[in-house]
């Protein structure tokens, strides 16, 4: 018998024994995340955070009396390649699939997880309107990213946008979300153009032409991966005024930033449940952690942060359930809560996305990011979202307001 600390819903820290069943084998996590293509650049990242989490993990003593063990691969950024390596990892013994950058790699893993009757625990903010029973939804809806930041944009800045996204599934779904919520508050989408993932320098060039000739824009961008770092440096280089035209996103973070070079980013703005600035003492001990475990300099984004998290509420709920089944682990995730770095987070039990905490970062000089508006409790995530407009802003219009 072991004792194990958890929180209740209510956020209560309470005391458990449970029995370890220690005559089967470890559990075991597959993970797939990409350590070379053009997503690399993230992906790396949040394997680290997940590495991370095994670690802290193993440290504690296990899940069920043994180590939790890993199985990895490199999946390449390629769709085909994610739903290869996923057959792999369950046929090596993965109890459980942690991964996917790209709506697309995920697309492509899903029809796996459900034909085997598997879990997938996906990290990374996605465009919603989408559910697997077999998928836990650990990054951000567009309710706990876009809707702040079109706030935000359309409060601060003058309301004139150009979209620029990758040439794949969430740029072209959440493009079609963020232009509802734009012209709801009165803002105007000037244009909307896509490259390709791995854009050539004159596509990025194409790109920064069709910007300038559009006049003072706020530009808003799903390009992901290298080309957005890319696409960050372009921008900088000719010249636009980033306190009037920023870039802003959905995805563009620490690791990006890095890459691209911190001058290239400053001014831009990122609408994202975490930072690395986070001032709490459990971001300060993941900070501390992870710059610990893969260098001072290492940059931490939202999904690196919710890579981490969801392999620790993974080992929580089988401890919990005492088995790896999966039915019985969907029902122990929404039965607790976690204290991850970016606060207080929890599992939808209808939907399996996860409370999560809207943020807006934007980059100042030094390369840091300053968190400029945040939600004062966690977000329902509504992967559906259907209304785009908040209370606040049907209040206003009834009242005659802006």
């Amino acid at each position: 018998m072991t004792d194990i600390a958890v929180n209740d819903p209510s956020g209560k820290i309470i005391r458990e024994r449970q029995t370890m069943a220690s005559n089967e084998g470890p559990v075991t996590v597959g993970l797939l995340y990409s350590q070379t293509g053009e997503t690399a650049v993230i992906e790396r990242a949040q394997r680290q955070g997940a590495f991370l989490a095994v670690s802290e993990i193993n440290a504690e003593g296990g899940v069920l009396g043994q180590p939790l063990r890993t199985l990895d691969c490199d999946p390449a950024s390629t769709p085909a390649k994610f739903r290869e390596e996923a057959e792999r990892l369950l046929a090596q013994g993965a109890d459980a699939l942690f991964g996917c950058y790209m709506s697309s790699t995920r697309k492509a893993v899903l029809p796996v997880i459900d034909r085997r009757r598997a879990l997938l625990f996906y990290p990374t903010v996605y465009e919603g309107f989408e559910f697997l029973e077999g998928c836990v939804y650990s990054g951000a809806t567009p309710k706990q990213t876009a809707r702040m930041l079109a706030d935000f944009l359309c409060e601060t800045y003058e309301p004139r946008f150009f979209f620029v996204g990758s040439n794949y599934v969430f740029p072209y779904e959440s493009n079609r979300i963020m232009r509802d919520l734009i012209a709801n508050r009165g803002g105007k989408v000037i244009d909307e153009i896509y490259i390709p993932l791995r854009p050539s320098k004159s596509e990025v060039d194409e790109a920064i032409h069709k910007i300038r000739r559009a006049g003072r824009v706020v530009i808003f961008s799903t390009v992901v991966g290298e080309g957005a770092v890319s696409f960050y440096r372009a921008y900088h280089d000719a010249g636009f005024d980033r306190s009037v035209q920023p870039i802003a996103s959905l995805t563009f973070g620490e690791p990006e930033c890095q890459a691209a070079g911190m001058e290239a980013c400053i001014g831009n703005i990122t609408s994202a449940p975490y930072f690395s600035v986070i001032r709490s003492p459990a971001n300060q001990r993941f900070v501390t952690a992870y710059r610990s475990m893969f260098g001072a300099d290492a940059p931490i984004s939202s999904e690196v942060e919710a890579a981490y998290f969801q392999v620790r509420m993974y080992a929580e709920a089988v401890r919990r359930a005492g088995t790896t089944s999966r039915a019985e682990i969907l029902e122990a995730l929404p039965t607790f809560t976690f204290e991850a770095p970016q606060g207080t987070v929890r599992i939808d039990p209808v939907t399996h996305h996860t409370y999560l905490w809207p943020r807006i970062g934007v980059v100042r000089p030094g390369g840091a990011f300053e968190i400029v508006r945040e939600a004062s409790a966690p977000e329902a995530p509504e992967p559906y979202l259907v209304e785009h407009d908040d209370a606040a802003s049907l209040a206003r219009a009834g009242a005659g307001g802006d």
